[in-house]
């Protein structure tokens, strides 16, 4: 993978064109008292430098008369590695991470403001580092300040990501062996939970077994909260306390995905625990289906992001049109309150029908360029597809229009694949699983 980042460095640095970036690791985050969470690096950081440490930064000024690459990394501690596990060090970093200069983490300051004089502007995220958020104002502020006397540095901040979220949004061939890798443990994961699934089960048992064989499987573990939803559960999208005994009768959701080496899968099948639906079940079961069908087929080089979600609100509004959940003419319901969000559909569907999948499950990038614009897809973009329909046993129909019979409360479907955009199409990634 050495030579994969520094491709991206490469590539990165040609985009920063007059300007200098910094990076910095995520902070540790506190569980409770003296634990910490597990550390989990910046996604940013991480597609650039590869390391995995706190207390780090990387800065990018490509302008520089020798470092255009430079590190910042903790020195070697054994009386601190002993209790936090090992750090690479100064000299492995340099070594191994192909920087041009590191330099310890406590150097920081004396060394950044001469990289950061060298370029304009400056990129810089202010995230969830407080600290570093602090320094990195401060000395932007000193220079800004002399800058009239010295005639260069940084005049303007800007987010990196501007530049770096179309960079990760075009996976290469290492990162779909890694997409594909995490989704081969999901694959695996939610057949063992539908073979467990049963009457008398707890949600709390799948979970279990899902994540079991994440790890098993080399994985980094969940990619999210694993959702585990029987019965009406299943009509709050985020659920997670998963602690319901199942019963017969019930359809179980089950959303769940496994990190692998930071990428990620995102799967979501909706099945009945005893192995057979009802009628009412089935019925929005199908519509769910032909609605995600019609939108995977939206997936392929030149159409727009917007496609996709359109094509699947077209067959889900028919759909309860035909079951009498929803009355009046489909475009009408398609494109009234559209503006605002209004749409009498969204009582059955709320949500949107997908996103990039990546480093983050919701990766980076844009899903619209402005109010008219939407995104045109290109291949190498990775993205789920995740209609639902969730009728609640408390929903309300919108106004105008009919009642919702008791047989249908409580039912709650999604079914979501991963997609790969290709030069002449669409891979299903997640096909595997049955639906």
């Amino acid at each position: 993978m050495k030579a994969e980042y520094q491709q991206r460095q490469q590539q990165f640095l040609e985009k920063l064109g007059t300007g200098v970036a910094v990076f910095c690791s995520a902070p540790r985050a506190i569980m409770h008292n003296d634990v910490d969470y597990n550390f989990r690096q910046d996604s940013n950081f991480y597609y650039l430098t590869g390391f995995n440490e706190p207390e780090a930064v990387a800065v990018f000024a490509p302008n520089h008369s020798e470092h255009r690459y430079v590190l910042f990394v903790q020195p070697k501690d054994l009386s601190q590695e002993i209790w936090t596990g090992a750090r690479l060090g100064v000299d492995a970093a340099k070594e191994e991470l192909g920087a041009d200069a590191v330099y310890p983490i406590g150097e920081l300051e004396e060394h950044l403001p001469r990289y950061l004089e060298t370029g304009d502007p400056l990129y810089y995220h202010f995230g969830h580092n407080e600290r570093f958020n602090q320094l990195i104002l401060k000395h932007y502020q000193r220079l800004l300040a002399t800058l009239p006397k010295r005639g260069t540095g940084p005049r303007a901040i800007a987010d990196p990501s501007i530049l770096l979220a179309p960079m990760r949004q075009i996976k290469s061939a290492a990162e779909l062996a890694l997409i594909r890798r995490a989704i081969a443990i999901t694959v695996e994961a939610h057949q063992c939970a539908r073979e467990l699934a049963a009457p008398g089960r707890w949600e709390y048992e799948i979970q279990a077994e899902i994540e079991h064989v994440f790890r098993l499987r080399g994985g980094d573990g969940p990619a999210y909260p694993s959702i585990v939803a029987s019965g009406p559960n299943a009509c709050v999208l985020h659920y997670t306390e998963n602690q319901r005994q199942m019963a017969a009768g019930d359809l179980l959701l089950i959303d769940a995905g496994c990190a692998y080496r930071y990428y990620n899968a995102d799967i979501t099948r909706t099945f009945p625990v005893s192995g057979q639906f009802t009628g009412e079940q089935k019925a929005i079961y199908d519509i769910v289906l032909a609605a995600q069908k019609a939108a995977i087929e939206q997936v392929r080089p030149g159409n727009t992001y917007n496609q996709i979600h359109d094509a699947a609100v077209q067959v889900i509004v028919e759909g309860l049109v035909d079951l009498g959940l929803l009355r009046g003419e489909i475009e009408t319901l398609i494109n009234e309150g559209k503006e605002n969000q209004t749409q009498k559909y969204r009582t059955f569907f709320m949500h949107g029908t997908g996103h990039w999948l990546g480093l983050d499950v919701h990766d980076v990038g844009l899903y619209k360029h402005n109010k008219e614009t939407w995104v045109t897809l290109q291949p190498g973009q990775v993205l789920t597809v995740e209609p639902g329909i969730y009728i609640h046993p408390e929903a309300t129909p919108a106004e105008g229009q009919p009642e919702i019979g008791d047989r249908w409360r409580g039912i709650g479907v999604r079914i979501e694949d991963d997609v790969l955009v290709t030069a002449d199409g669409h891979e299903v990634l997640t096909a595997a699983v049955p639906k």
